[in-house]
């Protein structure tokens, strides 16, 4: 029997956790199923489960009733693309909210955003069907890049982007050091690696800057290129490779972490305490 052979038989008789294989048929993500596990609204051979219930080979999976097909082992239909988002596109699968990135896109599979990009921000953004991928990207211990840029409504001095840098105190914590350039007088990069709320507009705000355009160009090896504003497009082989190959030793489950707090910083650039982590966002 080979090694793909004897997995496969384990997890028919060891079974496989709920959310897990929600998530694996494409209709959201695990973070998703365990609401709607909750919300009594997803039933295992007519009988509703609990949250940590192990789906065994040969169970009839039902999502509001209707049966959910389960994931081919290889995951050959799955979707994966990249998205120009615009700016006015907000990140959310509720089709009730104007404006919601999957009318924008109209896929023809169900797919949803992993992370999210700010409505006022523009630029790349990854969507898919594959529930078990967006949980490890999202995995904060990943730490993977994100590149933006970034144009403000005042002149870029040399300390401020030293400052930047640093490390600058907001939502009661220290951003991370980061990567921060200068493109012109009013335009800097920025890699982060980390996603606290409005994180970007944030750290400009604490030195009086105001953000006037924020574009996300790049997310780990995936950059925006060519990509025009509010076009998708496939994820090439070689960028599928080496996105599975980025997340390949991420956890599975999501570790328990303690959110630390700190006092909010003096205005001070010296400051650089570890942050908490965090999912993607800008």
């Amino acid at each position: 029997m080979s090694i793909k052979q004897n997995k496969s038989s384990m997890q028919e008789n060891t079974g496989k956790r709920l959310n897990k294989y929600i998530s694996e048929t494409g209709v959201c993500s695990r973070r998703e199923a365990d609401k709607y596990i909750e919300q009594k609204r997803v039933t295992i051979n007519g009988k509703l489960p609990e949250l940590g219930t192990k789906v065994m080979h040969g169970d009839k999976v039902a999502l509001d009733g209707k049966i959910l097909t389960a994931a081919p082992d290889n995951k050959s239909d799955r979707v994966y693309i990249a998205y120009h988002k615009p700016v006015g596109i907000t990140c959310t699968t509720e089709r009730h909210i104007k404006g919601n990135i999957i009318d924008a896109i109209k896929h023809k599979s169900r797919i949803f955003p992993v992370g999210r990009l700010d409505k006022p921000s523009e630029g790349l953004i990854f969507l898919t069907s594959d529930g078990d991928i967006v949980n490890k990207i999202l995995r904060a211990e990943n730490a993977h890049d994100k590149e933006y840029i970034v144009t403000v409504n005042k002149p870029i001095t040399a300390s401020f982007i030293q400052n930047m840098g640093r490390g600058v105190p907001i939502l009661d914590t220290v951003t991370k050091p980061c990567t921060v350039e200068k493109i012109s007088t009013f335009v800097f990069k920025i890699i982060l690696t980390q996603g606290l709320n409005r994180q970007i507009r944030r750290m400009c705000e604490y030195f009086d800057y105001d953000v006037k355009r924020l574009k996300r160009t790049r997310i780990m090896n995936i950059n925006l290129s060519n990509l025009k504003l509010g076009q998708w497009r496939n994820f090439t082989k070689s960028e599928l490779q080496l996105l599975q190959n980025a997340v390949q030793g991420a956890s599975k489950t999501a570790k328990n972490m303690k959110t630390m707090k700190t006092k909010p910083a003096k205005k001070t650039p010296q400051t650089t305490l570890k942050t908490p982590k965090n999912i993607w966002r800008s």
